[in-house]
């Protein structure tokens, strides 16, 4: 790393000992003056002049420890910034060039200063622009820069001890740099396998100069394979004979005469040109024969990204294996015509301007075409005339964005999931708010009715069907993230072996189940219910499977646990899983597998593929809901053998390993009553805030038959007035979320005015979510949908709290 910066003058030492001096005899003079004293004035600026003295000899005996707040040592960002493959550089406040790598050099020819660099008006605009936004907000950012046919990205920091130094890094964007790709592709052993098919291809940038040139051509064109090829004059290798025939000039025109083709494979004024030649007989037609034509066929299989040829008919010439790879060819029944890869709509476009530049069109053009095999995603193609290519006449250019709309659905998904998951997070509030209504009326009823009366049995009936939709509240809290978890420091082995034995007798004999634990598995923070409900669910799903599949149910189910590092993640290359270490839980099968079309909706609620009536379609999508609240990445694929052979369907949960003091160990002491309170009538007045009329209504009934006194209110502007009103009430009974004033607001209002008055929330929501909304002390929660029984409870317990 090159410092450009020189070392600061010495005349500031030299002055400031020199002010010094003069500062020491004239102080001697002023006490002089003052005292009488010449002794003593002698020795105060005999004194100062020994230190002035000592402060020079230290200077010059150890002048870089002097010199370290003005001269920073650059060995330590000159190891860094030499180890790292960006451009980068330093400047200083007043602009100038304080150091720079030598990637930066090679990049920018040299040692120019931000934002002055070789791009366009645009480009340096741009970059001036993030500099002073550095220098404002301490880094800035700027995208698609262009040099040289390479894509470059530039990140602009603040940096110093005293914030006076800007670090400008430079980085080609990442999927941009083809220019890159193709100059090392040259110049390495794909360069030689050219060579080797005869074939000497060179990448010249703009200015005709030499990028990158494969072996082959150094040795035709110099004499010899090791000569400094890059950065010379293309054309100056070249001479032409009276027909226009090109040759090497140190062969003469006794040798044969060369193929020229250019291949422009990057859009701009500014991007480098792929360059081949191929020998030809002299006395040839100006076409390429059939040597050179297998020349041709060649190169373009080699080319990295999607290229083929058309002929004057409009049939495929060639296309290699990029290309097919992005068009999504069948390699056994290949297509004749462009046409027969795309929607029907596109063919006559696509095919109007084959035959225009077949019949000698000069420029190329893209088109936004729908391919065949999935119409919903355009693709850009780019259609050329060929000239000087045997039989090929069009050069259609394909970019394979397979890995784009992989990543697009994922994005759409995952999108789709968070959307439906706060739908379900509000579905079940609201729902819980109407079951609370029916439970607690079901539950007043049965005070009036005995078990031998006709009515008892049918208000039980709805009492238990309650209930059973209280359960699917909460699965959609679960799949929306919204449920309350008691998280623990566990082994996940110890959680499979608890729920071993339930698995045996749900999946029946005619499975086996496997259960392998992996070595140094690190602990992981979760609910062990919650996990416990996971497993049962994946094993269920897998069961069902196994019999859709087999009437007896036979078949094989693996449960097993392993640890994955961080440079195992970041192999994985997932663009969803954060490099991090985790536990890993997978549960394999033996079944059928997952369907294609149904795998991007498995956990989605309310979506099966079991019959009517067999399946509420939130089994998979609480398991989703559990992983991810708890921290995790769960992920649903089909494995082509299972554990016993036959293809399955495989369940990969990742949950991050736990460390030490990244989160407390503690679990959250629950906020509702702990244990029953046996009596439950008492005395006293309850102010009931709750912004539902049937579940106003229901708690009102209930608490006065528990001999309460309850006043009602609608909302919490409301309640602040009774509070006005009335005198002070013995407990505050309030929903959370409300109309006009929610719970918290009211209850902060009322405990200035009541600091030690109780407080019981009541909420359709889990607690954990509620609590980011409460930072109260001293509340307890009661849960939607609540029976009577449970009503009465709570309120007893708050108010023998006391």
């Amino acid at each position: 790393m090159a410092s450009l910066s020189a070392s600061p003058p010495s005349t500031a030492a030299r002055g400031a000992a020199l002010i010094a001096m003069g500062c020491g005899v004239l102080a001697s003079l002023v006490i002089l003056l003052l005292i009488g004293s010449v002794p003593i004035a002698a020795a105060f600026g005999a004194t100062a002049l020994v230190l002035t003295g000592s402060l020079l000899l230290f200077r010059r005996l150890f002048p870089r420890t002097m010199n370290l707040a003005s001269e920073p040592d650059w060995s330590v960002a000159r190891t860094v910034a030499e180890s790292s493959p960006d451009a980068i550089a330093v400047t200083d406040r007043a602009g100038r060039l304080v150091c720079a790598n030598d990637r930066y050099e090679a990049l920018f020819g040299g040692f120019a200063t931000p934002p002055g660099l070789p791009f366009d008006a645009s480009g340096v605009e741009r970059l001036g622009t993030a500099g002073r936004a550095a220098w404002r907000d301490g880094h800035a950012t700027v995208e698609r820069l262009s040099i040289k046919g390479t894509q470059l990205s530039a990140e602009v920091m603040r940096a110093g001890e005293d914030d006076t130094l800007l670090v400008w890094r430079f980085h080609a964007a990442q999927g941009l740099d083809l220019a890159q790709t193709m100059e090392n592709l040259i110049a390495g052993a794909t360069g030689d396998r050219l060579g080797s098919a005869g074939i000497m291809a060179a990448l010249i940038n703009p200015d005709g100069r030499i990028r990158a040139a494969n072996r082959v051509l150094r040795a035709r064109a110099m004499g010899h394979e090791e000569g400094a090829i890059v950065g010379r004059d293309f054309a100056r290798f070249l001479i032409t004979d009276s027909h226009g025939m090109a040759r090497f000039e140190r062969e003469g025109l006794a040798q044969n005469p060369l193929r020229v083709l250019q291949i422009p494979f990057l859009d701009g004024e500014d991007a480098p040109m792929l360059v081949a030649l191929i020998d030809e007989e002299e006395n040839s037609h100006p076409a390429i024969g059939e040597s050179a034509a297998a020349h041709i066929k060649s190169l373009v299989s080699l080319m990295p990204f999607g290229v083929a040829l058309i002929g004057g008919d409009g049939r495929f010439v060639q296309m290699n294996d990029a290309f097919a790879r992005a068009a999504a060819v069948d390699p056994h029944s290949p297509p004749i015509y462009p046409g027969d890869l795309l929607v029907r709509e596109d063919k006559g476009v696509v095919a109007d301007a084959i035959r225009r530049f077949a019949g000698g069109a000069t420029h190329s053009t893209d088109l936004a075409v729908r391919l065949k095999d999935h119409p919903d995603e355009p693709v850009a193609l780019s259609i050329a005339g060929a000239r000087g290519l045997g039989d090929s006449a069009v050069l259609l250019s394909l970019k394979d964005n397979s890995e784009e709309t992989r990543l697009k659905r994922e994005v759409a998904q995952a999108t789709k999931m968070q959307a439906v998951g706060q739908l379900a997070g509000g579905v079940a509030h609201d729902f819980n708010n109407i079951l609370t209504a029916i439970i607690g009326h079901c539950d007043l009823m049965l005070m009036r009715h005995s078990p031998g009366d006709s009515d008892y049995d049918d208000i039980q009936q709805i009492r238990a069907n309650s209930n059973r939709a209280a359960s699917l509240t909460r699965q959609l809290l679960a799949f929306s993230r919204q449920q309350t978890l008691r998280p623990q420091v566990l082994q996940l082995p110890d959680v499979i072996s608890e729920v071993t034995n339930l698995l045996k007798r749900l999946l029946g004999e005619s499975v086996t189940l496997t259960v392998k634990h992996g070595r140094n598995l690190g602990a992981v923070r979760a609910d062990p219910g919650q996990l416990e409900q996971v497993v049962v669910n994946l094993a269920v799903n897998a069961r069902d499977a196994m019999m859709s599949k087999d009437p007896r149910g036979t078949g094989t189910l693996a449960i097993q646990t392993y640890a994955v590092t961080t440079a195992e993640v970041r192999k994985l290359a997932s663009d969803i899983l954060p490099a991090a270490d985790y536990v890993v839980l997978e549960v394999a099968d033996t079944g059928g597998g997952i369907p294609p079309e149904v795998l991007p909706k498995i956990f989605e609620p309310f979506f099966t593929t079991k019959e009517v009536g067999k399946g509420t379609g939130l089994g998979l999508s609480t398991v989703y809901g559990i992983v991810k609240q708890s921290g995790g990445y769960i992920f649903a694929d089909n494995i082509k053998a299972g554990p016993r052979g036959g293809a399955g369907a495989v369940f990969t949960i990742y949950l991050p390993v736990y460390a030490a003091g990244t989160l407390s160990e503690a679990v959250p002491a629950r906020i509702s009553p702990r244990e029953k309170v046996a009596d439950l009538w008492g005395t006293g007045t309850i102010l009931l805030v709750e912004d539902e009329d049937m579940v106003r209504a229901v708690a009102e009934r209930a608490l006065t038959r528990q001999g309460y006194t309850v006043l009602c209110a609608e909302h919490g502007e409301a309640a602040l007035e009774q509070l006005e009103s009335s005198p002070k009430p013995d407990l505050l009974i309030s929903d959370v979320m409300m109309p006009l004033m929610d719970g918290p607001t009211m209850v902060r209002h009322a405990r200035a005015r009541y600091p030690d008055l109780p407080i019981l929330f009541m909420s359709g929501y889990a607690e954990e979510t509620i609590r980011k909304s409460i930072d109260l002390d001293n509340v307890a929660f009661l849960a939607k949908p609540f029976s009577v029984q449970e009503l009465a409870e709570a309120v007893r317990a708050v108010l023998g709290a006391k």
